[in-house]
């Protein structure tokens, strides 16, 4: 694990590791418009967390249609080791001129931000549409670090640790490159 320090008595953690296994208050799936489970992290996280998920998203599904990309939407955790679940939407990506960024930094904000409504002290993250919807490793990566940290140092909440989980150790040791590169425009030293 890396961390970097965020001041206040924040973190933002990289972890290599399975997201549905570690415990924290919210854990962020990288969730389809349609809200209807899929394969990668979302199919883990349906999965591990079983079929009560899938019930309370079918009720979302019915009041709101489909969830826009950029944004999210919460269920319980079912058998998950959190209280919640966020499901954000990611970006496909095309060619990074069509919003894309800005799309991928609203999924962070947004579930921090719900994170912060609901008073939760920990949230889990993945690598956020870097799967089957194509964004490079290493825009997204950047984009994740800039944004939670962004995030952490301009909110009092109480939100204290956030953790980038990479299931990997190619996607670990990218992220702890790019966090180390991007951990001295901030308050705190990394560590690891």
């Amino acid at each position: 694990m890396f961390v970097l320090n965020a001041g206040n008595a924040r973190e933002l953690q990289f972890v290599e590791g399975d997201i549905t296994k570690i415990a924290v208050d919210a854990i962020v799936n990288a969730a389809n418009a349609q809200l209807a489970g899929g394969g990668g992290v979302d199919g883990a996280i349906h999965s591990a967390g079983g079929p009560e998920i899938m019930v309370e998203l079918a009720a979302i599904r019915q009041r709101i249609g489909t969830c826009p990309t950029g944004s999210a939407v919460a269920t319980t955790a079912g058998l998950l080791p959190a209280r919640f679940v966020f499901h954000a939407v990611g970006p496909i990506y095309r060619d990074g001129r069509g919003g894309e960024p800005a799309l991928l930094e609203s999924c962070y904000r947004v579930c921090l931000d719900m994170a912060a409504e609901r008073r939760l002290e920990s949230i889990s993250f993945p690598s956020i549409s870097t799967g089957v919807y194509g964004y490079p490793l290493a825009e997204a990566a950047a984009i994740a670090i800039h944004t939670v940290l962004g995030w952490l140092h301009g909110h009092g909440d109480s939100v204290r640790v956030v953790k980038l989980v990479q299931f990997g150790a190619g996607d670990h040791r990218a992220y702890c490159r790019l966090a180390r590169e991007s951990g001295s425009a901030y308050t705190g030293a990394p560590s690891s």
